[in-house]
């Protein structure tokens, strides 16, 4: 086995809270300047960005979990990820199905782009991405496995946009592949505070917004490989493999 640092929920500017100098390009030689060796991209609501961030961190030696973070019609913001390009669209077409067709003010919320390797802007997406999906959250993860993919509820410990707090607890049938910690808490703590999630598989992720801010809390993926199956099994401790959350 081997330990591979990882950091899985950064936003580039295709979401619009995500600053403008998070470029595919700076995201990489950020995570580069960190030793990250596993990112997860996840945008508000879409994936455009994703396969421009693959193909420069495959040149870097960096593999990339390509997702989204949703927000259900719940306000509960989950992180999803997918292995092949077919299964990320898949799911990209169901997330334009599903976003309401609120538009966006760039003035209000922040430009939305679409970009490619030079940072050149290639499109700029409308509606806007942080609105609520009109579906549920059980719906969207029965949505994401069906496309094979991993679903993990977001800073869950978060007073806003987190499945504890806008249902207050987390359902037992709620089929997660883990579940995530803001930077701004400790495992320890948030066991001892909710000991009944003590046997979930747990990650913590810096949610960056700011290039400056990507890998400020990260995780250790102990894998034979870096691979999307690997990681699937670390989350749940197959064979050796195991998700370290400092």
């Amino acid at each position: 086995m081997k330990n591979y640092k990882a950091d899985l929920h950064i936003h580039t500017v295709l979401s619009p809270c995500g600053d403008l100098e998070m470029s595919p390009r700076n995201i990489i030689k950020r995570a580069k300047e960190e030793n990250i060796e596993i990112l997860g991209i996840t945008d508000h609501n879409n994936t455009r960005n994703c396969k421009v961030l693959e193909k420069l961190a495959n040149e870097n030696d960096i593999l990339v979990l390509k997702g989204a973070e949703i927000n259900s019609k719940e306000e509960i913001h989950c992180l999803t990820f997918f292995e092949t390009d077919d299964e990320l669209f898949d799911f990209q077409n169901y997330l334009d199905k599903h976003l309401p067709k609120v538009m966006n003010d760039t003035k209000k919320f922040g430009y939305q782009v679409v970009v490619d390797e030079d940072d050149n802007i290639l499109d700029q997406v409308e509606p806007l991405l942080i609105s609520a999906l009109d579906v549920s959250i059980t719906e969207i993860e029965q949505k994401v496995h069906e496309l094979h993919g991993l679903f993990i509820p977001a800073h869950i410990d978060r007073e806003r946009y987190s499945v504890i707090s806008q249902l207050g607890f987390v359902p037992a049938d709620l089929k997660v592949d883990a579940l995530e910690l803001s930077k701004f808490v400790s495992k320890e703590d948030f066991i001892n505070k909710n000991n009944y999630l003590a046997d979930y598989s747990f990650i913590q992720s810096s949610d960056a917004h700011f290039t400056e801010n990507i890998g400020d809390i990260h995780i250790t993926f102990q894998l034979k490989k870096r691979s999307f199956d690997e990681i699937r099994m670390a989350l749940k401790s197959v064979n050796g493999r195991k998700t370290i959350v400092s």
